[in-house]
């Protein structure tokens, strides 16, 4: 395939991709495991990798919950590739290497070409977390007020005392983005897309809030004043309280969205395809008063909509390789707008059998120009979900199943819904990885509004193996989804 026929957007022909977190992989990283992963692919004849956001986590690991929306998780850095590196001194131990000693003139060649590059986020971003680590990791509306609020001359006592440590951590962001090109120049050569998360909020303890307070929704200290989330859904009778801090998106138009071209810019140097994390909050958001306890005394306000996206336009050209996450509270707005950039959308088919004969996920509903998802990572695996369901919920799935798609009653699960999947008019089908192994709720990635347990689970070593690739080979040629 060229770099330019790997320039389609997606959903435009008939393929089929696994969602893997890389932070599910055995080893999570950008090294053999990821390797692994790009050549069963390959094999198998899937060809899209989802991988989720790879940013920096916090405690709790949620990849959507960040320390930079522009940064990538240092954790995924490998140290046996980095061990390899002929960029260094052959002597230089792996720590050491981390913090840019032993490097070669051209590699710190590169590293300055990079740190100019991406000057834009890279210095607050070096500054955060080495201010973070002397602060004991604490939030950065706890630090001294002069850094928190980033006085010149705290600032600059800093940045002369930790000089070499901010330097350090920019070039793990070197590094790191070196092994990722890696990746991504192997998923090319092997005719595989990566698919890409931007979630549409950040973290309120990440450096894209302390660095630029004024496009945030903040009082004079740096607090919120009100919140993100979502109202009751399917997940929660009480909705979700993210605690987001909201954008002043009033603010964010005076300059024509800049942060926003740039944090899209860098996500398309990473990403073939981009999904936009709950794309309905453009259209309009769930403000919460940051003193409620759940999300249930929010309300829906106004989102910056067309002017956003048309402002992306000049950074993604007009055919933009974004997907839209339009789940939860879908209104005509939602819908008029992802239809208006020619985005398309997502179906999921946990939420289908619900005996509306309506609902919008149910295969004979599904759209060419979507997305078709048997789970995705905020569901339990398609196997814990057919056996949370009672005798007559299992029934209506298979009398769909059957009358829509023609698939065997007897067919197991995952096997049935997987083929559901396949059989879909949606151009793109993304199966998640426990579904592709047939395992249960163990296999869980993240239950969303809870904190504790989510982002654990790991692929099993070898479980991506050579007659699992060749099986689903098979099916993806009876659903002419082989590219």
């Amino acid at each position: 395939m060229s770099i330019e026929a790997h320039s389609e957007p997606p959903a435009t022909r008939r393929r089929a991709g696994l969602l893997l977190p890389i932070g599910s992989l055995t080893s999570p990283g950008f090294g053999k495991d990821a390797r692994e992963v790009l050549a069963f692919l390959q094999k198998s004849g899937l060809s899209v990798w989802q991988v989720l956001p790879l940013g920096p986590t916090h405690p709790d690991k949620s990849p959507y919950q960040c320390l930079s929306s522009f940064a990538l998780e240092p954790a995924y850095l490998d140290e046996r590739e980095l061990a390899a590196d002929p960029g260094f001194e052959r002597s230089i131990p792996v720590s050491a290497r981390r913090q840019g000693e032993g490097a070669s003139e051209a590699l710190r060649a590169a590293f300055a070409g990079f740190r100019d590059r991406e000057s834009h986020w890279i210095e607050d971003y070096a500054r955060f977390m080495a201010i973070r680590e002397v602060q004991d990791g604490r939030c950065w509306l706890d630090w001294p007020v002069g850094l928190r609020d980033r006085e010149s001359h705290a600032m600059l006592a800093f940045e002369q005392e930790h000089a070499s440590r901010i330097e350090a951590i920019a070039f793990e962001q070197f590094l790191l983005e070196r092994q990722w090109q890696a990746v991504r120049d192997e998923a090319r050569e092997r005719s595989i897309f990566l698919f890409g998360d931007l979630p549409i909020f950040v973290a309120g303890d990440s450096a894209d809030v302390w660095a630029h307070r004024s496009l945030f929704q903040l009082d004079a200290s740096g607090r919120p004043t009100v919140v993100a989330g979502v109202p009751p859904d399917y997940f929660s009778a009480t909705g979700q309280r993210w605690g987001n801090p909201l954008f002043d998106f009033q603010r964010m138009a005076e300059d024509g969205f800049a942060w926003w071209k740039q944090r899209l810019a860098r996500h398309l140097a990473l990403y073939d395809w981009v999904r936009i994390d709950h794309f309905r909050g453009l259209a309009a958001y769930w403000a919460i008063p940051v003193d409620d306890p759940d999300a249930t005394g929010g309300r829906w306000v106004p989102g910056p909509g067309a002017a956003l996206l048309e402002a992306l336009e000049t950074v993604g050209g007009d055919d933009l390789p974004l997907v839209a996450e339009d789940l939860g509270v879908i209104t005509p707005d939602v819908t008029e707008l992802r239809d208006r950039f020619g985005l398309p959308g997502m179906v999921v088919l946990h939420f289908a059998f619900d005996g509306d004969e309506d609902n919008p996920h149910l295969p004979r509903h599904h759209r060419p120009d979507c997305v078709v998802y048997t789970g995705t990572h905020d569901n339990d695996t398609t196997l814990g979900w057919w056996r949370s369901l009672d005798e007559a919920g299992r029934a209506r799935v298979r009398r769909w199943l059957e009358a829509m798609q023609d698939i065997d009653p007897a067919t197991p699960m995952p096997e049935a819904m997987i083929d559901s999947a396949l059989a879909s008019p949606s151009n793109l089908t993304m199966l998640p990885v426990g579904d592709l192994l047939g395992l249960g709720s163990e296999a869980r990635i993240n239950v969303p509004g809870t904190r504790e347990g989510n982002w654990c689970w790991r692929l099993p070593d070898g479980a991506l193996g050579a007659a699992l690739a060749q099986g689903m080979r098979l099916r993806l040629a009876r659903h002419d989804r082989l590219r």
